[in-house]
């Protein structure tokens, strides 16, 4: 399996933020927007609100093998950015794999 790609650029997250589609859940938000290659690229956010840097740090472990578990599913040529919310500091594993399933659900990009 490929290696995911990341957003670590400002722009592409204030673009997926502008003109992507978003859905959200009790514990994720996620911002979909086509991104004209032929792969997709992750972008996380987790702020301060959240909790101290362990906490962020371990949310981002969690949501990133989430995605990654769910990436042959998941349909090609999107800039995603995930967003972590407060409640996602108390989730957990299964509970943020489960939202973001069905967050790529709602957006139609399952295979």
């Amino acid at each position: 399996m490929k290696k995911t790609l990341t957003i670590k650029a400002p722009h592409l997250f204030r673009r997926a933020y502008a003109k992507g589609k978003s859905a959200a859940t009790p514990t994720l938000v996620l911002y979909a927007r086509p991104n004209g290659l032929k792969q997709n690229r992750l972008g996380l956010t987790v702020g301060a609100k959240v909790g101290k840097a362990v906490v962020r740090n371990r949310i981002r472990r969690r949501l990133r093998e989430s995605y990654r578990l769910r990436e042959g599913t998941v349909k090609a040529g999107y800039d995603l950015v995930l967003v972590a919310r407060s409640a996602a500091a108390e989730a957990r594993f299964r509970e943020l794999d489960r939202h973001l399933g069905s967050l790529l659900r709602r957006l139609g990009l399952l295979l």
